[in-house]
C-alpha cells in the first residue's frame, strides 16, 4: 500500500467517522504528555524488532496514522510501514502544524517493575490488564491480574470490563504486546500505562523485608514474580548473603541501607529452580563465595563440609549436611535461634526428592535429615527457606519463616513416620 500523507482535517474527519483507525505519536514521551491529538497513544519504537513484533499484533484492516513534530521521522516510519502492507498515514506538518485542540497525559506511559509492585504494596487504586493468551496467563501471572488477550481488545465492546475509575496497567511477556494494548486502549480514550519488559522484568524484581532481633539483623529478599526467597544476615557491620538471585546489585543496595558490608556469599545447593547471582554478588563486593564440598561446582569457591562455621561481625554461621533435596545440600544455622534451610524445609511442607534419577535414594536422606537434624532443633528456633508457595502468607512482620515446633504439626503426608517413597512423593502435594 502506498504511503500517503493526511491533513489535519481529514484525520479530524476519520475520527468523526469512528473507522478502525489508530493514532500513534511517536514523540519523545515529554513531549506526548504535554500535549498530543485526543485518542492518539505514545509509540516510541528503539530498533526495527520492536517495530517488527509490535506491526505484527497491529490488524492490519486498521487505518494507522503516524504523528511526530514535523513529519519528518513519521513519513520515513510510515514509508516502511507501508511495505509490510499496512494502510499508514502520516500527518502534514506533524504537531507543529496542528492548531486544533490538545489534551494533556495525567499519567506516564510505562512504568517499572519496581514501581509497579511498590503501587500494589501501597494498595493504590490499580487494575492490572493482562493481555497475554489464556495459556501463558494461566502458567503465570500476577496476582490480581485480569486476562483479556490482545486480539480482543480491538473487538467493539471489548473494553466494557476495563473500569474507567482506576489506573490501567497494561501486561504482556515482554512489554511489545502491552504497548500495543495502550494503543487499542487510548482509541477509545482510556489512559493506560505498559509494564516495561513485560512478565521477564517483572521476574526481576526484589522486595526487601528487614527482621532485627537483638544484635542480629536479617533482611528477607524475595523474588515477587517467583516466590524465591534469600537472605541477608547481619552482625556488627558485615553481612553474609544465603542463596542470592538476580539482579544482585540489589543486595548491595539492601544492605547498604542497614550499615552493612557484604563480605561472605553462600550457596545453600545447586539449584533448578532459580539462576543464583552468587559469583556475581561475590564478584561486585569483593566477598569471599562459598559452596558446597559435596557439589560440583566448577567455580573457584571455598568448599563447605558439615560442620564448618563461616565467622562474619561477631556471629558465626554453622553449616549442616542436609542432603535429600540434593545429595550436598547444606542448610546453615546462626546461634540455634535461626536455620536457612535452603530447598530443605519450607513454611508450607518439604522440599522434593524426585527431581534426579535416585529417588528412593534421595527420599530416604531427606527423611533422615528432617527426623536426625533439623526437628532435633528447639521448638522455637526459626526456619527461613529458600521458597515459598503460592498463596503462602508471611508473618505480622512480612517475613516468610516458620519454626520447628510449627513444622512438627504440618501434615501427615510432609513429617511421615515411615520413610518417604516414590509413591509418596508422587501423590503429594509438591514442594520445591
Amino acid at each position: 500500500m502506498s504511503t500517503i500523507e493526511i491533513t489535519q482535517d481529514e484525520l479530524l474527519s476519520n475520527i468523526e467517522s469512528k473507522i478502525p483507525l489508530l493514532i500513534l505519536d511517536i514523540r519523545a514521551k515529554d513531549a506526548y504528555m504535554q500535549g498530543h491529538i485526543q485518542g492518539a497513544a505514545n509509540a516510541i519504537c528503539d530498533s526495527m524488532q520492536q517495530k517488527q513484533v509490535i506491526m505484527s499484533k497491529i490488524p492490519q484492516n486498521m487505518r494507522i496514522v503516524l504523528i511526530d513534530d514535523d513529519a519528518t521521522a513519521a513519513k520515513e516510519n510510515a514509508t516502511m510501514m507501508a511495505r509490510f502492507g499496512f494502510d499508514v498515514h502520516y500527518l502534514k506538518d506533524g504537531m507543529k502544524g496542528w492548531d486544533k485542540e490538545t489534551v494533556k497525559s495525567t499519567q506516564d506511559t510505562t512504568v517499572s517493575g519496581d514501581n509497579l509492585w511498590n503501587s500494589i504494596k501501597q494498595n493504590e487504586n490499580v487494575f492490572l490488564l493482562d493481555v497475554r493468551e489464556p495459556q501463558e496467563y494461566a502458567e503465570f501471572r500476577i496476582p490480581g491480574a485480569v486476562n483479556i488477550p490482545l486480539s480482543r481488545l480491538f473487538m467493539p465492546g471489548s473494553q466494557s470490563e476495563i473500569p474507567k475509575d482506576k489506573k490501567i496497567i497494561t501486561i504482556c511477556s515482554h512489554g511489545n504486546r502491552s504497548m500495543v494494548a495502550t494503543f487499542a486502549l487510548a482509541k477509545n480514550g482510556i489512559e493506560s500505562t505498559s509494564l516495561v519488559g513485560g512478565m521477564a522484568w517483572w521476574n526481576q524484581v526484589l522486595n526487601a523485608t528487614t527482621l532485627k532481633e537483638g544484635d542480629v539483623t536479617i533482611i528477607q529478599v524475595e523474588k515477587i514474580g517467583k516466590g524465591c526467597l534469600s537472605h541477608i544476615v547481619g552482625s556488627n557491620g558485615e553481612a553474609v548473603v544465603i542463596d542470592p538471585t538476580y539482579p544482585a546489585a540489589k543486595y548491595i543496595e539492601f544492605a547498604q541501607k542497614e550499615g552493612l558490608k557484604i563480605t561472605k556469599v553462600i550457596d545453600t545447593h545447586q539449584h533448578a529452580d532459580h539462576v543464583s547471582a552468587a559469583k556475581e554478588l561475590a564478584h561486585s563486593t569483593g566477598a569471599k563465595l562459598y559452596f558446597s564440598k559435596l557439589e560440583e561446582y566448577k567455580l573457584e569457591s571455598e568448599k563447605v563440609e558439615d560442620g564448618n562455621t563461616i565467622p562474619f561481625g561477631t556471629k558465626h554461621l554453622r553449616a549442616i549436611h542436609t542432603p535429600g533435596h540434593t545429595a550436598g545440600s547444606m542448610s546453615y544455622v546462626l546461634d540455634d535461634k535461626y536455620v536457612f534451610s535452603g530447598d530443605i524445609l519450607f513454611v508450607e511442607g518439604i522440599g522434593r526428592p524426585d527431581l534426579r534419577d535416585q529417588v528412593e535414594e534421595y527420599a530416604t536422606k531427606l527423611y533422615d535429615t528432617l527426623h536426625s537434624k533439623l526437628l532435633k532443633f528447639s521448638d522455637s528456633t526459626k526456619v527461613f527457606p529458600t521458597h515459598h508457595g503460592e498463596g503462602v502468607k508471611p508473618t505480622e512482620n512480612g517475613i516468610y519463616c516458620t519454626t520447628i515446633g510449627v513444622a512438627r504439626k504440618l501434615p501427615c503426608w510432609i513429617l511421615i513416620s515411615q520413610r518417604l517413597s516414590p509413591r509418596l512423593s508422587a501423590s503429594r502435594p509438591q514442594g520445591q
